[in-house]
């Protein structure tokens, strides 16, 4: 990863459980982080390979490591959301993480 392939600004947002005005628990998309990231649409051979352990991925995103990025969050660029299907720590050595996600419509 080049610094200049991080061209992208993306939020990462993660759910957390919230009080509404009845006293009810309702679930909200919360701001993590905000971060510079490379989006990388997935190509032949990538999205084969990536089907194979999951159907879904459709794209990966790479961004600078962050401690408590878990797949349990989801991705916003622009008008665009991404569920984050897995956390890839790349030769666990806090550089970058490389983020597999599929686009929710």
């Amino acid at each position: 990863m080049r610094i200049g392939d991080l061209r992208h600004r993306i939020t990462l947002q993660k759910e957390e459980r919230a009080r509404d005005s009845y006293g009810g628990e309702q679930l909200q998309w919360v701001d993590f982080a905000r971060v510079w990231a490379a989006i990388y649409p997935l190509n032949g051979r990538e999205y084969f390979a990536a089907q194979q352990i999951n159907a879904e991925v459709s794209t990966k995103i790479v961004i600078r490591y962050l401690k408590g990025v878990e797949p349990t969050m989801r991705i916003n660029f622009k008008d665009r959301y991404f569920e984050v299907l897995s956390v890839i720590h790349v030769a666990e050595r806090k550089k970058e993480l490389q983020l597999m996600c599929k686009e929710v419509v």
